[in-house]
Parts: C-alpha cells; structure tokens; sequence
C-alpha cells in the first residue's frame, strides 16, 4: 500500500485518494468498500440464481447420506441432521405478497424486526416509520404454502409513537397471547405488554386495551417467564439494573448491575434468568430470592471480550449460546463455566444483533453487520452457507430472519423467512 494512493486492479494503476470533506469526493476509502462489497454481493446473488451450490461438506450428497443411512451407519439423528443441511444449502430465494386490509400502509415502511412466535404460526413485526417512531403489525402464516406465497398483515395503528428496541412473545392467558414491548417514548424508555388480539382482524370495538404500561429508564431487552414458580412475570434489562414485573401482582423486584443489561432469557425448567451485558458478562439471577446489594446473588458468571447482544439457552439447558460486538459467537457449558464451540465468520461492529438456535434441525443462523445472513452447524461449528441480501447492504437494511421447519404452524413449510427493507422473502427447501 502507497500512504494517500489505492491501487485499482481492474485498470492496473494507483489512484490519488483525495481527502473527505463536504464536497463530494468518488475517491474515499469508505467508497471504495462500499463497491467491493457490492460487487461481492452481486456475484453471490449472481451464483445463487445459477444454482451453482457447493455442498458444504466435501462428498456431501443425498445418495451419500441414504446409503449410509440403509448400512446403519448412521443414526436417526445425525441422519435428519445431515439431511437438514443438503436442504438448507439448497434453499431457494422468492419473493412473498403481503395482504393487507389497510391496502394504504402496505409496504410503504421498512421492516426494523420480526419474531416468531413458538409454533411459528404469527410473526410480529415492528415496522420504521418515516416521521420517527414505529408501527406494529402480525402476519398470519397460514397461508404461507408451496405454490401460494401470500401472507396476511394486520396492523394497528394505534401505537406509532414509540421506537421499539426490544420485544418478546408472552403467554398470560394462553400461549403466546401477548406482547412484550421495550422502547424509547421520548428520554425515559417505556415498557407495554400488549394482547396479540389488538392485532386482529375482528371488530374494532371489541378489542381489548394495554394491560400493562410503566415509565422506565432506556430499555435494552425483554424476557417472559414461562416456568410456574416465577408465573405472569416479565424481565426489563435497563442501564445498570434488571426489573422484574409480575403483571398480576403489580409486584417488582430490581437487581442492581454494574452494566446496561443488552440481552436476557428466562430457563423454563428453574425460575432463572440470564443476563449478557454490556460490559461482556453473562450472568444468572434466581428470581425467587429477595433483592440484595452487591454480586452475591449472581450464580453463574461467564465473561465475553465485548458487549454480549444475544444469548440463548439449548433445551437441555446446560448450554448457552452467547454473541457479542466483536462478531463472536460461542457456545457455552454452564456445567463447567467454559466455552466449548466458537462459531466463526459472523460479522459485529457496534450493533444488537440477535441469534437464533433451531436443535431440532441442528442449525444455527445469525445476521450480521455486512448483512449477511450465515447458517452453521450446531453440532461441529462448520459454516453451511451464507446468504447475500437482495438489497444493497447499508445500516438500515440489516435484515431480520426467522427460520423453522414449520413455518405456519405443524402442517407449514420449511424454510427462512427474510424481512429487508419494504419485502419480505421466503427461502424455501427444494
């Protein structure tokens, strides 16, 4: 490298590198990545178009994995696990309709985050809006089929005012009927539980109203309880303190941390809950417990370099899942305190990024800053395949994706779904 010089290898030269200022200069540094990058994307979109889908695993093929299936070679599991990565390679990108009854708001806003809820049947949405603040909507999945690539939204556009950072499915009085909502409503944050109901479309005039809303301090996350002995209560991670909120009772408890608290989930078979922080600890609180001043109620304590941005707990609840800011991902044993598999090739600089954990397919998939979306495998930490965005990459298309084998309920169809932009795509299984 010549200091102030770039060298172009398509025209086999060195070019003056002007400095940046207000006026407007093709010859930056950032400009000049910005086209790699975009070059890079094409070619990758351009590939898969071709179909030209390497296997991700040298000799990896469905012949390969039935025979040794017939000889016993392999097991139930690692046959499905085997197979689940032959389809997730062989995905294919299209697009899908959103149907809406307000035909008016229909694609006209970019879509910030979508979440699942369990039975992948609805997706919630939070969708940017132009004059600041957010819109919430559902997406019915049940009509999500092999042929038919439509989708009904219904909005509602009562809540527009707030900007949304975090949120989370909850079940109050049947699963998933509600919706935990962490925003910013002007300085101090506030937190809503919502009936998924508001969301329907029945008659207005029957829709029930906010069960619960309270004025906090910024709000970074959200995590419903769904294990009996902590029943109704739902987790707010602040700066430098954990509330926990019973919606019944109207009962807090609050733990003071030394960090903003960036990520949290709840265990479903004890009443704890884990916290990832700023500051790149990840730490366990027992809800049952009084609150007390200091550390002494952390039970598990695990350190990251960077700040944490997303955890996740395996089923069997020995392991977790943790990301942080630095694009690492890894995975950890509770048991004994130490990280056992690293995930490589996610892509973090400075952004709360969530990961998704599918065990029963085996996969790992995680976006990242570059706005590429990677799948791994869960059981070697092998990069299976990584998807380019339809959209040029920049700071406000930073897809948010959703992945199951059963999108739209028991009888749905696999795949991944992609929210960018304005569209919404469907990376179905062959």
């Amino acid at each position: 490298e010549l200091p102030g010089f770039y060298y172009d290898s398509e025209k086999n030269r060195y070019f003056r590198l002007l400095p940046g200022h207000n006026n407007y200069n093709p010859l930056t540094k950032e400009s000049i990545q910005y086209k790699a990058m975009e070059c890079k994307r094409l070619r990758l979109l351009e590939e898969e178009e071709k179909q030209k889908k390497k296997t991700s695993r040298a000799g990896l093929n469905s012949s390969m994995v039935l025979q040794k299936r017939q000889l016993g070679l392999l097991s139930s599991t690692s046959y499905c696990r085997l197979v689940h990565e032959l389809k997730v390679n062989c995905m294919q990108r299209r697009k899908i309709e959103i149907h809406s009854p307000d035909s008016s708001v229909t694609g006209t806003n970019n879509f910030k985050i979508i979440v699942a809820d369990v039975a992948c049947e609805r997706i919630f949405t939070v969708n940017d809006v132009e004059h600041g603040g957010c819109k919430y909507g559902i997406i019915n999945l049940s009509g999500l089929g092999k042929e038919s690539l439509t989708v009904e939204m219904y909005d509602n556009l009562y809540f527009t005012n707030r900007k949304v950072n975090s949120v989370c499915w909850a079940s109050l009085t049947h699963p998933d009927s509600h919706l935990c909502l962490m925003g910013i409503a002007e300085t101090p944050g506030c937190a809503s539980l919502l009936p998924a109901s508001l969301f329907s479309s029945t008659n207005p005039g029957d829709r029930p109203g906010m069960l619960c809303s309270f004025k906090i301090s910024t709000a970074w996350s959200c995590a419903w309880c769904l294990n009996p002995q902590a029943d109704n209560c739902f987790s707010t991670g602040l700066t430098r303190r954990v509330l926990v909120t019973n919606v019944v009772t109207g009962h807090r408890q609050t733990f003071g941390t030394s960090s903003d608290v960036l990520a949290q989930q709840f265990a479903m078979q004890t009443p704890v809950l884990y916290n990832g922080c700023r500051s790149g600890e990840i730490f366990s609180i027992d809800v049952r417990q009084r609150n007390r001043k200091g550390q002494s109620w952390k039970a598990i304590r695990l350190f990251h370099d960077s700040a944490v941005t997303s955890i996740r707990l395996l089923e069997a609840e020995h392991y977790l899942m943790a990301a942080d800011m630095a694009g690492k991902i890894q995975l950890w044993d509770l048991r004994t305190a130490k990280c056992v598999k690293q995930y490589k090739g996610h892509h973090n600089e400075y952004a709360i990024l969530p990961v998704h954990v599918n065990e029963e397919e085996g996969l790992l998939t995680a976006v990242g800053q570059d706005c590429y979306t990677r799948i791994w495998s869960l059981q070697d930490a092998h990069l299976l395949r990584t998807i380019p965005s339809p959209h040029p990459s920049s700071k406000d298309a930073v897809p948010s994706v959703v992945f199951s084998s059963r999108l739209g309920g028991s009888r749905g169809v696999p795949g991944l779904l992609m929210a960018v932009k304005q569209d919404l795509y469907h990376f179905s299984y062959n």
